[in-house]
């Protein structure tokens, strides 16, 4: 039932030139000077601050705040001891792409999934071309694939691929006719493969998200900043509940339920309390997408 095409290739497929394409979007950013040290000589230093990432520990003294104990290091030598930390540059934004049956279809230009891997493409190449890394968990109909945290073209390259193996693993799995799996099973990965402090962007339509949703984004969320991309076809707005029936180019006929009529949705702002965007997977993506990756 897919109406048009998307302007970079079927609508239906991934592929890296179209990914690679988002690039393009995204300015680099004006260079800006290095701070240098507040002490005199004028050197240059990384400051010293509450990031997330360990400097140094030292000897306690009068003021410390007492949540930065290091017990390892006041076990060792008998005295209380203060984890002090620097500044977070490295920063890192972790993408998570939805790729279940509810994502591999669409109305118009592309499937919801093609959009999906669209927009995170986009903010994934803001990310690089900040200085940051970036890593990808893709979910598919049986499982998932991820790639770890890379900084540079490089990393975001590996991105790039692994959006187009994953995808094209989907519509394979896809066509078995497996039932849609809870979107919080897959999510529960992330806290292991996720560094601290990394924004992670998930772009779904979050249908199926499962009992444990909400205990599953909850605790990602007490070190790391969820995000959502959400995906929806605004010619959906113009149908009536019921079934319809689907094809793609190369014959294969499928169909999808539209549960409810959508007509007086609202734009989301946030999910359960965490920032949100919505995206409209029939047009091109739009650049509002990078104030999720900020």
């Amino acid at each position: 039932m897919m109406t048009g095409a998307a302007r970079s290739g079927d609508g239906i497929s991934v592929t890296a030139a179209m990914l690679i394409a988002q690039r393009s979007h995204v300015r680099r950013p004006a260079t800006t000077e290095q701070v240098v040290s507040a002490l005199p000589g004028g050197f240059m230093t990384r400051r010293r601050g509450n990031g997330q990432v360990i400097a140094d520990s030292r000897a306690y003294v009068e003021g410390d705040d007492i949540r930065h104990v290091d017990r390892g290091a006041t076990a060792r030598t008998g005295k209380l001891h203060i984890r002090t930390f620097h500044e977070e540059r490295d920063r890192v934004s972790f993408l998570v792409a939805d790729f279940r049956p509810s994502m591999l279809w669409g109305v118009r230009r592309a499937l919801r999934s093609v959009a999906a891997a669209e927009a995170l493409a986009r903010l994934g190449w803001r990310a690089v071309e900040t200085g940051g890394r970036v890593g990808l968990l893709a979910i598919t109909p049986r499982g998932a694939l991820a790639v770890p945290t890379r900084g540079r073209s490089r990393g975001m390259l590996a991105v790039v691929g692994g959006l187009v193996k994953a995808h094209a693993t989907a519509l394979e799995e896809v066509r078995d006719g497996l039932h849609e799996a809870p979107l919080d099973r897959a999510l529960m990965r992330l806290k292991r493969i996720v560094p601290r402090g990394a924004i992670v962007v998930i772009a779904s339509a979050l249908d199926t998200r499962g009992d444990a949703f909400d205990e599953v984004i909850g605790d990602l969320a007490q070190r790391r900043h969820p995000r959502f991309l959400i995906a929806e076809d605004h010619a959906l707005r113009e149908l009536p509940p019921g079934y319809y029936p689907m094809a793609t180019p190369d014959g294969t006929r499928f169909g999808g339920t539209i549960g409810q009529n959508l007509a007086d949705r609202r734009i989301p702002v946030s999910v359960d309390g965490y920032p949100a965007q919505f995206f409209d997977t029939g047009a091109e993506i739009s650049d509002a997408v990078l104030s999720l990756g900020q």
